[in-house]
Formats: structure tokens, sequence, C-alpha cells
């Protein structure tokens, strides 16, 4: 009965041929299929979420490649034996020679590629720091680039299947560019310049959304994805949504097509040369996190900003095809940590704290009242350190502590700074508030004398700069992100007039590092490392070359995009 099932199912289902089948609608995905399709080939694009731009579309929209035109351009030369020295550096023991050559020589040609033949465009600061330029081959600037704002209206009709960005990222619903607009966000008290800018950008925002519905300048991801769509969408590239992969089409150990499920039908798609996994990784799998977060027991003492749909697909998808997930990584994702939030709807949110770590006046504490790391170095190290300071069976938790000057001055988390109010925030608890250190520690569960004795120490030397304990603001990348109009050191001010503020940050992710292992050219590897033909993977899906650590802004997408366009390279280049 089962076999005359299966041969009715067959017989009723629906046919598509085409090239390449590419799955996953983030900036991976895209980029093969828009690379593939730039060389001619029949390229499929689906999508299980019922709109497109997956991880991509609520990022920031950095991305690092070294050695681009856009450097040069600045005047900045190095060769890749520089970059390659800080990869192996950062990597350890899980430097992958291969796939880092690969990706060193790619990217730079994948940047000409995308920002000549495509509506692609980046623009780079001259100075952003890796986040360990101190380290053997790092760098202060010339590897870490932001997408171009975007005009929404190119996207035409398809805007309304476009992801929205972190609601908590964004300001009266209006996105931010990375950046320079953060900082006249910042400083619009503060400075008349910054000011007329902000004026500036809120009453176009508010036009558009008179006009549209909805702001007009996509930034960050969102325009990283609206554009990677429209050079899609001008090559006639079709993104079928609501269409998730059940089944890979395996014949003889090759990889033919998939099964899709396209609106309730089932659908045949053969891919003659090939199909992309780029599903995103598995920030939402809470079987597979258990398995490979030490900090999440369960899998559910986690708390990640990406797409719920960002379910391992791929990554099973790969395992039934014969492919292997990297489980040798010491970091299985780009950890983050995070605040969790109760929007106005009521709804919750996840918060990432990027910059707010640096600021002046800004430091964390455990619930034992103690600081424990330097709050200006990289979110992912900063997790690393969070977890080593955690006492064994508590919760693993962290206390942004300021006073009412610094919280009205650069915000933190979902706070915005003066002059937006504190209210809702109070109310729900994201923000703890008290009059003395001591009321503050026991609306937020951290140790009073310890707190009290912690903030008194580190104000002993705070009004020089000075933080002998952890070294805040004693490298570039703590600089860059504190404040650079506070002096001596623009990431230390002392905590002194209440009331005194708490949030309280557990641990979240930007993307997973332990994807499918593959080989140079985005292949899928077997259990005995050779490619599985015709199943590449790329994004979140292949496993990461950063050996499991965060050098730079950027390092999730810039491989994307270069794995993609290697992909896409691949498949065009394959025999018919």
């Amino acid at each position: 009965m089962a076999n005359e099932k299966n041969q009715e199912t067959r017989d009723n289902q629906e046919t598509y041929d085409c090239d390449a089948l590419v799955v996953g609608s983030g900036c991976a995905g895209l980029s093969a299929a828009v690379t593939a399709g730039h060389h001619g080939l029949k390229v499929l694009v689906v999508e299980k979420e019922p709109r497109f731009g997956g991880t991509t579309a609520r990022s920031g929209g950095w991305l690092w490649i070294p050695g681009t035109s856009l450097a040069k351009a600045w005047g900045i030369e190095e060769s890749p034996d520089q970059a390659r020295t800080y990869l192996r550096h950062e990597a350890g023991n899980s430097f992958d020679s291969a796939r880092v050559d690969a990706f060193l020589t790619e990217g730079p040609k994948a940047v000409d590629f995308f920002t000549t033949r495509t509506a692609v465009r980046f623009d780079m600061p001259l100075t952003f720091p890796d986040y360990h330029a101190e380290a053997p081959g790092g760098a202060q600037g010339g590897r870490s680039m932001v997408t171009r704002p975007f005009d929404a209206h190119e996207l035409g009709d398809a805007l309304k299947n476009l992801g929205s960005p972190l609601p908590e990222l964004t300001v009266f619903g209006m996105m931010l560019g990375s950046g320079k607009e953060i900082v006249h966000f910042m400083r619009a008290t503060r400075s008349i310049t910054s000011a007329a800018y902000v004026a500036k950008r809120l009453s176009k925002h508010a036009v558009d959304v008179m006009r549209n519905g909805r702001g007009m300048t996509l930034t960050n991801g969102n325009a990283l994805a609206g554009r990677l769509a429209k050079s899609a969408f001008d090559l006639e590239i079709p993104l079928w949504l609501n269409s998730p992969v059940r089944e890979l089409i395996v014949e003889n150990g090759v990889v033919r097509g998939a099964i899709v499920v396209r609106e309730g039908r089932i659908v045949r798609v053969n891919a003659r040369r090939g199909v992309v996994l780029a599903c995103g990784g598995f920030p939402h799998d809470v079987a597979r996190r258990q398995k490979m977060f030490p900090h999440a027991p369960t899998g559910m003492e986690h708390y990640s900003p990406g797409p719920t749909g960002n379910t391992g697909d791929g990554l099973r998808l790969a395992e039934s095809a014969g492919g292997r997930v990297e489980d040798s990584l010491p970091n299985a994702a780009a950890w983050v940590p995070v605040s969790v939030t109760t929007r106005k709807d009521g709804s919750k949110g996840v918060m990432p704290h990027f910059i707010d770590r640096a600021k002046p006046g800004v430091i964390a504490v455990m619930r034992d009242g103690k600081r424990f790391a330097n709050e200006g170095n990289s979110y992912h190290d900063f997790v690393q350190e969070m977890i080593k300071a955690a006492q064994p069976g508590e919760e693993i938790a962290a206390y942004l502590i300021c006073d009412h000057d610094t919280l009205r001055k650069y915000g933190l988390g979902c706070v915005p700074p003066r002059p937006m109010p504190l209210g809702h925030h109070l109310k729900t608890g994201y923000l703890k508030r008290g009059a003395t250190l001591s009321e503050l520690a026991a609306q937020a569960g951290i140790d009073a004398r310890a707190l009290e004795a912690t903030v008194a120490e580190f104000n002993k030397l705070a009004a020089e700069g000075r933080d002998p304990a952890f070294g805040k603001g004693s490298r570039a990348y703590n600089r860059y992100q504190g404040d650079a109009l506070h002096g001596p050191n623009p990431c230390i001010a002392p905590i002194q007039h209440g009331p005194f503020y708490a949030i309280k940050m557990v641990i979240g992710d930007l993307g997973t590092y332990a994807g499918i292992r593959t080989d140079a050219n985005a292949r899928a590897l077997d259990a005995d490392g050779q490619p599985i033909e015709g199943l590449y993977a790329a994004g979140n899906d292949m496993a990461s070359i950063m050996g499991g650590n965060y050098p730079g802004a950027g390092i999730t997408l810039g491989p994307a995009l270069t794995f993609g366009y290697i992909a896409g390279k691949h498949i065009a280049g394959a025999a018919a």
C-alpha cells in the first residue's frame, strides 16, 4: 500500500526544471543565484518563509573581506599573507587553509563583480579596526564594509515581501545606517550638525510613511537583501516564497534536485547542475542547540534575534545526502549578549548589545556584583567571559550598570537617549532603576555590597580614564565603539550620580558556525571528505572559516557573499 501511495504522489506531483536550485534567500543564497544567473543558467530560489532576506535582512549589513578595490581606493594596500596570518591566528587549530585561501582570493573578485554587474553597492569607512587589531596580521581598517542605503522604490511590488529589520534596532520604525548615522542620532542633543541631520532624516521618514505606509530608505542588512533581490529580479530569477524543501533528490550518490512544497502543492524540482543550501544555519533548532551549545543544556537557555525559521533545515538536508556537520569548533556560533524586551504590543524582542557596552560610564557585572571582562571588547569575546564568570548551576546572565547622566546621554540596550521617554521600559521591568546602588541591586537581584565595592573601585581612576582591572579603552576596537568626544579615555567615565540603572543580558547569537563541511568550491563533503556531486552549501549553512572565533565586523556576511559567488561560478562551470 505504501508503494502504491508513493507512486500516486509521484504521478500527481508537478515538475519544474532548472539548472540550479538555491534553497534560502539571504545573502549567501541570493549571491549564488545572481552569480549563476549572470553566467546564463536557469536558476530557481526557494524560501520557506513568507518573506525573503533571511538573517541578512535584519543584520547590520557589514561584510569583512580583505584586499578589496574599496580598500585600495583609500590607499590601503595589503598582501593576502597579512590577512591569512590574522585568520590563522584567530582560527588556531581549526584553520582551514584551502577555504581561507579561496576566500582571500575570490572575496575581492566577488565585490568587484557585484558592484559592477549588479545593484549591490558598498561603502567602506577609512578606519574600522578588526576586533583583535593588535594581533598578528590585524588591521586598523580596510577590511569591513557596509552596504550602501537603498531606495526601496526600486523593488516595486516585491518590497512587501522583504523581511523586516529588528524593531529593536529602529527609531520610529526607521532603519538607522551603521556608523556615522548612529553617531548623529546619539549626538542630536549635543551637536547642531547632528540635530540638523536627524531632523532631516526623520522628516523624510515621516513623509515616506504617509505616502507608502513605511520608510523607503533601506539600510544595513535590509539594504543588502534588497539590493541582491533587485539583482536577481533583474535577471528574471524566480523566487518562490512559502516553499520549504521536504527532501533532496539523490540518484546514485548525485544530488539531482529537491522535493519542494509550494503553497501546499508538491513540486519536483529537477536541478540539472546542482543545489545550493543557504538556509541560515540552526539558531532556532532546539535539539541541535542542546547538543552543541554548552550554555544551553536543555536547548532553551539561548535567545537568538535571527529569524525563527532558521531551524537547521539545510544541515538536515545535507546529512540526508551523506554530508557532515562540523562539530569540532570551540564555539558553535557567533555569540552576542542580548536582552529580552517586551514590545508595546506585548510581544517579546531580542536586543543585541553591540556598542553600548563600550560607552563611558557603563560597566557589566554578574549576579555577584563583580566585573568580569573588558566591556568594550567584541560581543563574541564578551559572552565567552560571561560563561567563564558564571557560577555552576546558575543562569548565565550579566547586568549592564550606569548612572542617570550616562543613560540619557547614550541610551542603553533598547532604551533610547534623551529626549525619548523611559516609562515603557521601566514599567515592563526591562530597565531596572534604584535611587542608590544598593536599591538598584535589590531590584535586579545583584549582591548589593559587592556592587557598591565594584563601582567604588572602578570610580577611583575613572576620571583619569584608567581601568587597571580590565583595560577598557585600551584596544582599537574599544575606542572605535566608545565616544570620541569624551576624554581622556573614550570608554571610561565615573558612575556617580543617581538614580542608577541596570539591564539584564543573556546569551544569544548572530549566526551559527557549526555548519556543513565543504571544500574550497563550497561543495558539501561526505564522511570521507569527498565532494557530494551536485550539493553546495554557503552562508551559515556552511561551516565557518573563522574557526569558531570572531575576527571583525562582517565575518558572517563577507564569507556568505564570497562563497555564494564561488558556488554560483562553480555550478555555472560544471559540465552540462
